[in-house]
This record gives structure tokens, sequence and C-alpha cells, in this order.
């Protein structure tokens, strides 16, 4: 076999979907555990999922495209029980989102179940090689490939445990993995294996929990381990063992505590998690900064990265890579860390950053922004400058992440939970992050101590700010119903508004599918300005600063070519309200803190327009939680 795969080794692996994983070892029935899990980790893929168990003896596997709902009733027409099994809810790459290609795969013996996240490179290959052992394949899966190697190494070496078996087919797969997988002639043992692809085990007692994160697990444990990359676990009810995938080296790993509610990861009262989240943003922007704000001395506390701030200072310049909504936040970071510590920042595509010979070496700091931490692109660039010999820092949410892990410093944000697949409370933890290391990284260089406490006495009030938002969400509702038959929308901003501009459009992208473009205010009539009419609403973000003139300026050349003119504000006067068409105040705060207070006024008005089209909120078309594709 290694002969026939061994050319494609030179590759990497380019990108990982965020598909969920669930498994189960002990004595309670599987079932309500698995189906549970799958409903916890829907947000991370939503084509098709499935479970495979032990029942009588039988390797009973069931599965359906659609939501886990649409599993649910299938099985309930089952009488499937069982002590051990696995489950999946997917997000397509290779092959179509239907029956046959829903996970768990069988191997060709029905005798093997595996679920797999990520992308097997060579699969291909290895299925030329396979189909010419006799090996016949049914789907259009990387996944059934691997599960058949496994089963033909299995099944044609006398003697071989099946968690041997499991680690001589890794060793022929490229790609990226979070693996877990089942064989009926060792049903006492679960083989869960990760690659790029984030895996959790859960400690109960005498029995076991697996999952992509956290959440299907608080309900019976808080003790868990985290796999890390090139891991592997052989798991009973009573027992479990990590090794080194490569070496078969046993590995002592710590158990960790599991710092989560379920009161988190539930929908409570509200009919979307993404309308919780939004309004959950008086508490975690608070959480953020709990802690952390020195306001006798103007400056900021962030014991994370405590010990690295005179490499931070001493930076010939500064990378921040994030994707999507992270980047968003990576870019009002820049224009807050040249604002008070006046070094140089690039902020980059994480997925771009990885290609192309950017300038790195040790006195180059790289700041990784990911809500999940586990953003593969995130993580393959801070990869790439760590061995060019940055300094790298890690900005996210989720405690014991790969990205938490492999970074020589960091900051968590401390959100909590975000289920809904447009981020919403994520980014603004992200921005009072950046804020705060800026703030940080400028009283160190010499700003006044009065500027560092008008600031943080600003950011002591951010959470009655954002209240006042809240508190006029039926006006901004209003504004969505007025416009909910527009097919497009510009948003415009300046200076540290311009990123809000892109947040805000693509927000209304991701969960109403109206086409949205953000742009700096003044690149508007370099392009953009030949789409205004009367039927295309123009969002101004138009703060009262130092941009004010310009944007009113922009605002009347809109207004001169009969667009409907939107704007958000945090001093209405006589002028703007005779050239807009709406008006949505923004508190009156610092001008640091409107991008956040803003940014929360665009995703109540992207939610109104995306429920008043009968769009999926919480599980939009096409999208996943975290997924990076190339």
């Amino acid at each position: 076999m290694k002969e026939c795969i061994v050319f494609f080794l030179k590759f990497n692996f380019n990108g990982i979907i965020m598909c969920g994983i669930t498994g189960y070892i002990g004595d309670k029935d599987s079932v309500p555990i698995l189906l549970k899990g799958l409903k916890r980790l829907e947000y991370r893929g939503y084509d098709s999922s499935g479970i495979a168990l032990f029942d009588n003896k039988e390797l009973v596997c069931v599965k359906k495209a659609g939501k886990v709902s649409d599993l649910e009733i299938l099985i309930e027409d089952t009488p499937y029980k069982g002590t051990s099994g696995i489950a999946h809810t997917r997000w397509a790459t290779h092959g179509e989102p239907n029956d046959i290609n829903a996970h768990p795969h069988l191997d060709s013996t029905g005798k093997i179940a595996l679920v797999h996240n990520g992308i097997i490179e060579n699969h291909e290959t290895i299925k030329e090689v396979l189909n010419s052992k006799g090996v016949l394949m049914t789907s259009d899966t990387d996944t059934e490939v691997l599960v058949n190697l496994i089963s033909t190494i299995y099944y044609q070496e006398d003697g071989i445990k099946f968690e041997d078996a499991v680690r001589a087919a890794l060793s022929e797969v490229v790609g990226a993995y979070g693996i877990v997988t089942i064989c009926l002639d060792e049903p006492d043992t679960i083989i869960a294996a990760k690659l790029g692809s984030p895996l959790v085990i859960g400690i109960g007692d005498n029995e076991y929990f697996l999952a992509s994160d956290a959440s299907p697990i608080i309900d019976y444990t808080r003790n868990v381990i985290y796999l890390d990359d090139g891991e592997m676990a052989s798991i009973t009810k009573h027992d479990h063992k990590i090794t080194n995938i490569n070496s078969n080296q046993i590995i002592t790993k710590t158990v960790t505590e599991i710092d989560m509610s379920i009161d988190e990861i539930e929908k409570g009262e509200f009919p979307h998690y993404m309308l919780k989240e939004i309004y959950d943003q008086i508490h975690s922007i608070t959480n953020t900064m709990r802690g952390r704000l020195n306001l006798d001395d103007g400056t900021t506390q962030l014991g994370g990265i405590a010990d690295y701030i005179p490499n931070l200072l001493s930076a010939s310049r500064i990378y921040i890579t994030a994707c999507g909504t992270s980047w968003h936040a990576g870019l009002i970071g820049k224009y807050l860390i040249e604002s008070y510590a006046k070094i140089p920042v690039h902020v980059e595509y994480a997925s771009e950053f990885r290609y192309r010979d950017s300038i790195i070496d040790s006195n180059t700091v790289l700041v990784a922004i990911s809500q999940s931490g586990e953003t593969i692109d995130t993580l393959s660039a801070l990869k790439k400058a760590k061995q060019l010999g940055a300094l790298t820092i890690g900005i996210c949410n989720v405690v014991g992440s790969s990205i938490a892990r492999e970074t020589d410093a960091g900051i968590y944000t401390h959100a909590g939970s975000e289920i809904g697949v447009a981020s919403t409370k994520a980014f603004t933890a992200q921005v009072i992050i950046l804020l705060m290391l800026a703030l940080k990284l400028g009283r160190r260089l010499g700003i006044d101590k009065d500027l560092g406490q008008n600031l943080l006495a600003a950011l002591y009030r951010v959470d009655d700010n954002v209240q006042e938002v809240l508190d006029n969400h039926e006006k901004i509702k209003k504004v969505a119903i007025e416009n909910q038959h527009v097919q497009n929308a510009l948003y415009l901003g300046r200076g540290i508004n311009f990123p809000v501009a892109l947040e805000g459009a693509l927000k209304l992208k991701e969960i109403s599918y109206i086409h949205a473009e953000g742009y700096p205010a003044a690149e508007m009539k370099h392009g953009p300005i030949a789409l205004i009419d009367k039927n295309m609403p123009v969002i101004f973000i138009a703060p009262q600063d130092h941009t004010f003139t310009k944007i009113l300026a922009n605002i009347q050349e809109v207004k001169a070519r009969n667009g409907r003119v939107i704007t958000l504000t945090d001093k209405p006067n006589k002028q703007l309200e005779a050239l807009s068409d709406y008006i949505l105040e923004v508190p009156k705060t610092h001008q640091f803190i409107f991008p956040i207070t803003s940014s929360v006024i665009l995703q109540l008005l992207a939610y109104e327009l995306a429920v008043l089209k009968g769009c999926e909120i919480d599980q939009p078309r096409n999208l996943a939680k975290s997924v990076t594709v190339e």
C-alpha cells in the first residue's frame, strides 16, 4: 500500500470542514445521548446526520439527509438500543448531501463504522488501490475510503488489534481528520484520533463521551481531556489510553474541568440562538473586561500575555490574521493599535497569509484571532509564522482549543458559547480585547494617563450603551419591515468604522441572502455609485467624529441619485434628518466604542430582515460554524 501513495506526502491539507462528531460508551442507552449531542453540534453542519451503534451483537447504522430532526423522526420508528455508539452531523465536502454520503460510514464487511471531520486529500489514490483489491464503495466520500482502508488492514493481518489497524491506516493518509470508529469484533472499545480537527473526551463514572467540542458533554460530566494533533485514544467504559499515532508512545494527559453553563448553550425563551447571542452581549462584553481594567492607572491587565508585552513593544511589525468576522475585528484592531501604540500592523486573511512570502522574523509578532480556536487556515498561518521565528499570540473564545494550545501566549475573550452560525457576541468581545491590548501598549509607550482613563470610563459604560441599542429593537425592526423586499444593499463607513460596514454587510449576506457589500465611504464613487437607485438602501455609519463632514458629503451624493439612506449616528441633526430616509441612533460614547454599539444595531437589522424573509437564522444555507474551505 505505501508505495502506491507515498507521492502524495509532499502535500499539505488545505482546509477542514467543521462537521460534528459525538460518541458514547458506558452502561446507558446511547441513542438519546447521541441524538442530544448531535443537536448541540448541529451548528457545525446540518446537511445530513446519522448514528451507528451495537444492538444485540449487531452493528446498526441509521442516517438521513437533512437536519438532525429528520434523523430523530427516522429513529423513532426503530427499536434500536445500545450502550456504545457514534454519531455525526455533516457539512458536505466530498459528495453531495444525501443519505448515502451521510456519516457514519461502514466498511464493505459491515463490521466497522467511522465518523470523520476533515478532508483526506489522497483518498482517490487510496480508493484505486482498494478497488484493485476488490473493495467496492457506494458513496462519493473520502470517509468511506478511510473506513475501508482500516478494514483491509484489520482483516488481512492476522492477530492485529483494531487500534493498531487504525494507526496503520492513518499513517497512509494525507490531510486532516478527527475520527471516531467502532468495530463489531471489538465491541468494548471506541477508537478516536485527531490531526487538525478538534476532539474532546468526557470522563464519567464507568462511561466516556466523545465530541467535537464540550457542548454535548456538559450534561453528563465536567471532566474532559482535549486530544492534541497526532494523538489517538483507545477507550473502554472503564478506562482510556492515549498514544502518539506515529510512535505508539503512551501519553499522559491532564484532565481539565469544563467552565461552561448549560444556559449558555440553550436558547431559553428566544426564538433563535442568534437573537439570544445578540442580547447576551450585555453580559459577554462585561465578562470579557472583568478584572482587566485598571481605571486608577488608565491601563489594562492582560495576564495571558503579560510576559510578552516587551516583545510587542519592540516588534518591527505586527500581523493580525483571521477569517471572516474575526478578520473584520482585526481591521478594527489595526486602527486601535496604530493609533495608541504607533506600531505598524498588517491585517491578513489567514487563507492568503499561508501562501505568500510574508516578511517574518524574530522581531515579528503574529496575532491569530478565532472564535472557535479551531479555524484551520488561521491555525496554519500561525504555525507558519512560528516556524519563521515570530512570536505568536492567540485571541480566541474556546478554552483548550487548538489555537490556544499552539500559540506562545494568548487572551481568552470569555464571551461564552456561540451557537449561531453568524457571529455576534464573539465579534464584539474580540474588538474589546483588541481595544484593551491597544491601550495597554499605548500606556507603556507613554500616552497620557487621562486619555487611558477616559477610554476606560467609556468601557465601564459599554454594557449600558448596548442596552440602549437593544431598547430600540422595535425601531430597528420597523426599518427592516419597510426594507424587507430589497435585493441589494451597500454599507459605507470611514476610518475605524469601515470594518463595521464590512461586518454589517457580511451579517446581512449570511442570514438573509440579500447581496450586500461594505466599502470605505469615499470609494463609493469609484464604482459602487453606479448601482444606486431608489430601491437600493445605503447604510451609512456616521458618528460625530473627524470623519463626519466627509460622510455627510457622501450621503448627499447618494441622495442626489435617489438612493435610499439609512444612517447610524450618535448625534442626529436637522441636516441628517433631511438627507436620511431612516435614522438609527447610536448612544453617544467614546469614538472607539462606537464600532461596538453600531455593530449591535447592524446585527439586529440583519436578523429582522432574515426573519421577515423566512430564512433559517441559526443554520443559514451552505454555511456552518468555523468553515474554512479552499
